[in-house]
């Protein structure tokens, strides 16, 4: 069956091109047999011409999600609580919530018990993000700024309590915060990070 020839597929994440490649079949016929084998639950579409095999997906890692919710929308990368989590600054757990900043738009992706959320800032506030093991994440500061940004305007929760940023460069968030309205950087200063 053709799920042997799927596993030979090298990368974790693949569209029709290299389903059309690893199959022998035009693309035309790529997107008919992916749209199949997601009805048949072999692969997982996240988006158009974005799929993953079940098998992979069931035993896929934290890290592995991330470089997903990478693809999910782009360019996006790993922030807000979900990046906090990551770096240790918050006691808030999030399973299978995985939130990112976009420039394109706000939306939200459902992939069977997973959510990937965007949510979509202007160009000039995209900024404060490593590339790490493949995947784009904020840095703790700016996850932090991007969460007290959202916080300040209404737009996100935030659970203020949960947050330890006793690790975290209060100079690197000032400076950051710089870029960030008049009334985020206040309410930095009012929660005593900067």
């Amino acid at each position: 069956m053709d799920i042997i020839k799927l596993r030979n597929i090298e990368k974790s994440y693949f569209g029709y091109e290299e389903l059309a490649r690893i199959l022998g079949i035009s693309m035309a016929s790529a997107r008919v047999t992916a749209s199949r084998y997601v009805k048949m639950g072999l692969l997982i579409r996240i988006k158009r011409n974005l799929y993953v095999l079940s098998e992979f997906w069931n035993t896929a890692t934290k890290e592995d999600k991330f470089i997903i919710a990478n693809l999910g929308e782009t360019p996006s990368y790993i922030s807000l609580m979900t990046a906090l989590e990551y770096h240790g600054i918050t006691t808030q757990m999030q399973k299978d919530f995985f939130e990112s900043v976009a420039i394109q738009r706000t939306k939200t992706i459902s992939v069977r018990d997973t959510v990937f959320r965007y949510t979509k800032v202007s160009p000039d506030l995209y900024h404060g993000f490593e590339r790490k093991d493949g995947f784009f994440i904020a840095t703790p500061e700016k996850a932090l700024i991007d969460a007290m940004y959202l916080f300040s305007y209404g737009r996100y929760t935030l659970d203020l309590p949960s947050i330890d940023a006793g690790n975290m460069n209060i100079g690197e968030i000032e400076k950051m915060s710089r870029s960030f309205p008049r009334r985020t950087q206040k309410a930095l200063k009012n929660y005593g990070y900067i």
